[in-house]
């Protein structure tokens, strides 16, 4: 089998969807259409996985009450984080938008199976923090899919991953990674919004090799 060429074209346009890859925070509230969904969950799973384990397992949160309590435990865990600053910084985090949880029409919680019997346990031995990262993997093609196909992602990490582990009735052996809204975007952007709101700068020497 000839691997394919990618073009000048595709190169540059490839480097315009990374810079648009945005963590989206407000939404529309129509929803995306069903086919657009599945379709970007079988993009995701094109993602590498350690020993070909595939680990990342997709979970709709569509039931409104579980939704909710997801809403109430980010509200808690949130309001924990304001207090555990003070002065200006206090301020500034305040006034951040850090979830786009109640106009998001899909809710959705990647998990990683961190013992998968597919695979066999190859490459975990050392490492088996690998299946975690595989799923981040799997998480990143979704966005990155999502982001062509003019569908937002938002990442929300302000929740506590055992209770909503449990909200959703998920086995507890599960590692819950990532709690994403999905959603058409009210406005996107190609710059940050953290960046937009001052709460941060992009740092040119990350872009930087460290050589031994």
């Amino acid at each position: 089998m000839t691997q394919p060429g990618f073009s000048g074209t595709f190169t540059k346009e490839f480097e315009t969807l990374l810079r648009w890859r945005r963590d989206v925070r407000h939404f529309r509230r129509d929803p995306v259409p069903a086919g657009v969904l599945d379709g970007l969950l079988a993009t995701a799973c094109l993602a590498p996985s350690v020993g070909l384990s595939e680990p990342w397992r997709f979970v709709r949160v569509d039931d409104p009450a579980r939704r909710h309590a997801v809403r109430e435990d980010f509200a808690r865990c949130n309001a924990e984080a304001l207090a555990a600053r003070d002065g200006s910084d206090a301020g500034d985090y305040a006034r951040l938008k850090l979830a786009g949880l109640d106009d998001a029409p899909h809710h959705v919680a990647v998990f990683s199976d961190n013992d998968p019997a597919q695979g066999r346990g190859l490459g975990r031995g050392t490492m088996p923090q690998t299946t975690t990262w595989s799923t981040v993997m799997a998480i990143h093609t979704f966005w990155l899919a999502a982001t062509a196909a003019g569908v937002g992602v938002g990442w929300v990490s302000i929740i506590d991953p055992a209770r909503v582990t449990a909200m959703l009735d998920i086995d507890p052996r599960w590692e819950l990674v990532a709690y994403l809204c999905v959603g058409y975007p009210q406005d996107p952007s190609d710059t940050p919004e953290l960046q937009r709101r001052g709460w941060e700068q992009r740092n040119p020497a990350r872009q930087q090799w460290i050589a031994r």
